[in-house]
């Protein structure tokens, strides 16, 4: 079959390449001039390696993403950072069960409590029941007050925002049940995962088209026709049997004609944040204690994470730069994404002063990077809203982090999707 495939991302690639090593004749359309989806990367002159435009890691249980990379000769990196959270101006490592136990800001029955309640989730294999309960609901009764105030409330309330009621306990448990001391990372960053991973489609005999954006998909019979617009305002008609959107739903609802009303109206009521992240180059470490990754418990903070990149990963491959990453997931109409580098820097800069007070004197550039469409909204029940593979057009499927469920959305799930809906066709 000729089978088109709508973006490049880690979704899109997998399929391609499932489908190209299966005889089918394969056409990637990639907006952007790289592969990589939300977990692109970009380089300065100085870098041996790309950074992610977003913080990206594996687990040393992402089976799905380790055995492509090992399928494809990638190397991955694998060690365990530190990670550690940030109350009342001070930072607490909390990454192992005797860190839970000796967490100086409760008193030994309220951290058996909380360590009971966290390891009574992690080895519980069954999430089901647990999406008719709202996280908030039971964190708030079973882990105790002050543990919930002080340490979960508040992350749930920088995670999602508004939002943070809505939240499904399945939500809550993937995160605790999947998460691993030790951490992966492709050697050379994701961006080159990708193309390695594209290299491999087109000696499949399957191709890619970067820098070419969707104007149109419709489905005539036993034909989809694909619009495109390229560099230099070049359009262009593709035409396959069957195609594959890997866009986020409002793209895919925009770009598809002739949807029914109702699978519209079902599709739109899916919520999703953005993600901002501010990412600042540094002459030296950010924190002092080798953290990888704090979480802000802080309501009040516009920051929900720092992410101290290379406490993960050398900085030699970065010329001996300390990265950090300054994160916040908000809805896509919030005021911070009609601000500069510079406007948010002013906002963010009390809050990273209360961690290092220096730390503008070694800032030798930022960057700025947004995304409107980086992490859905997994509410109650969420398995009835799933939405599937197959739309109502017979010739067309959407596969997309929404689809993702009940994990966390990420690249092995990414990867997942492109397999999954690869199989299908």
């Amino acid at each position: 079959m000729k089978i088109g495939i709508i973006g490049a991302g880690f979704t899109g690639i997998s399929a391609g390449l499932h489908l190209a090593e299966n005889g089918h004749e394969v056409t990637l359309i990639e907006k952007d001039e790289k592969p990589g989806g939300l977990a692109v990367g970009f380089r300065v002159d100085q870098w041996n390696w790309t950074l992610e435009k977003h913080y990206h890691h594996f687990f040393t249980n992402d089976s799905t993403a380790l055995l492509l990379a090992k399928k494809i000769g990638h190397p991955i990196v694998i060690k365990r950072p530190k990670t550690s959270i940030h109350i009342d101006n001070k930072i607490y490592q909390l990454d192992s069960p005797l860190k839970v136990l000796t967490f100086s800001k409760l008193n030994f029955f309220e951290r058996i409590r909380m360590a009971t309640i966290l390891g009574l989730l992690r080895y519980n294999p069954f999430w089901k029941p647990l999406e008719k309960i709202k996280a908030v609901d039971f964190l708030s009764k079973t882990i105790g007050k002050k543990a919930y105030e002080t340490v979960w409330e508040p992350q749930l309330s920088g995670k999602f925002g508004k939002y943070m009621n809505e939240i499904s306990l399945a939500w809550f448990w993937a995160r605790v049940r999947k998460r691993t001391a030790k951490l992966a990372y492709p050697e050379y960053g994701f961006l080159n995962f990708a193309e390695n991973v594209c290299n491999k489609i087109i000696k499949s005999g399957g191709s890619i088209v970067f820098s070419t954006e969707v104007t149109e998909i419709e489905d005539k019979k036993n034909k989809v026709l694909v619009k495109t617009s390229g560099e230099n305002g070049k359009h262009s008609t593709y035409e396959f049997d069957k195609v594959i959107i890997t866009l986020p739903s409002f793209l895919f609802l925009k770009l598809v004609k002739n949807l029914p009303e109702d699978y519209k109206k079902n599709m739109a009521r899916l919520k999703s944040l953005g993600a901002i992240n501010l990412v600042l180059r540094l002459k030296k470490p950010f924190f002092k204690d080798d953290t990888y990754w704090l979480s802000i418990c802080d309501k009040k903070s516009p920051i929900m994470a720092i992410v101290e990149h290379t406490n993960f990963i050398n900085k030699k491959n970065y010329g001996q730069e300390h990265i950090i990453y300054v994160g916040k997931y908000l809805p896509p109409q919030h005021p911070y994404f009609s601000k500069t580098a510079e406007e948010l820097l002013e906002i963010y800069d009390p809050y990273l002063e209360k961690i290092n007070k220096n730390y503008k004197d070694s800032i030798i550039a930022y960057h700025l990077f947004k995304d409107p469409f980086a992490q859905p909204i997994i509410s109650v029940n969420y398995s009835a809203v799933v939405p599937v593979f197959n739309s109502p057009l017979k010739n067309i499927y959407i596969a997309n982090i929404q689809q993702v469920y009940p994990w966390d959305r990420g690249t092995n799930y990414a990867i997942e999707l492109g397999e999954k809906v690869a199989k299908i066709i």
